[in-house]
């Protein structure tokens, strides 16, 4: 059973929730598939399952809340608690993934937790890391808020009028909306990898500015 099959097994109310739930859960730096089911939440939105608006916003709070719990277990945790993760869990917190998240940090600052969130692997680590590494919470909690409400609001907006799209030219076909998204979804994944491979061959061996830098 598909995601988006799954999802309309259960009350509307239940979706939102289980939207921002996860991507909450996702956030506080547990690896969960946070943009599936928002972008499955926000198909069902197009075909009037559930409303679209209460979508953006479960999914904004989640990621808010999430990522905010993961830096108060971040700043608490600190450095020895990614390399406790990386010994446990290499794959998604082994060095090689924590040592580019953290250049990013001391380069480009509060922007790492903005624009982390169209990234899957600093969507996980931002809100830890960014703990961990003293970031002033005031400039985490700016970025993080602006993030979670561009990211989750703007991905369901634009998945939604897509599925509406669809749904309006191409009756019957439910199955369109789904491409179209994946194939958004796609290319936005290949534009976002190649601004961070760029801004990574732009990082020189020099340190990089404090955190707490804007």
């Amino acid at each position: 059973m598909h995601v988006d099959e799954w999802l309309q097994a259960i009350p509307a109310v239940w979706i939102c929730v289980l939207v921002g739930l996860v991507i909450g859960i996702e956030s506080l730096g547990i690896p969960l598939p946070g943009e599936i089911v928002l972008v499955s939440s926000a198909l069902l939105a197009a075909k009037g399952v559930v409303d679209p608006l209460w979508v953006g916003i479960c999914a904004s709070v989640g990621a808010i809340v999430g990522d905010s719990i993961g830096y108060a277990i971040g700043r608490r945790g600190g450095k020895p608690m990614f390399d406790r993760l990386g010994r446990r869990f290499p794959k998604h917190f082994g060095p090689s993934h924590i040592g580019k998240a953290e250049r990013y940090f001391h380069r480009y600052g509060m922007w790492t937790v903005f624009f982390g969130r169209f990234v899957a692997l600093l969507r996980i680590l931002a809100g830890p890391l960014a703990g961990a590494l003293r970031m002033p919470y005031w400039r985490f909690l700016v970025a993080n808020v602006l993030g979670g409400i561009v990211w989750a609001g703007g991905t369901t907006a634009v998945i939604y009028y897509l599925g509406m799209a669809a749904e309006k030219w191409l009756r019957g076909f439910s199955w369109v909306a789904l491409v179209v998204a994946l194939l958004f979804g796609v290319l936005t994944t290949l534009l976002l990898r190649r601004r961070a491979a760029r801004m990574a061959a732009e990082e020189t061996q020099e340190p990089g500015e404090p955190v707490g830098a804007a």
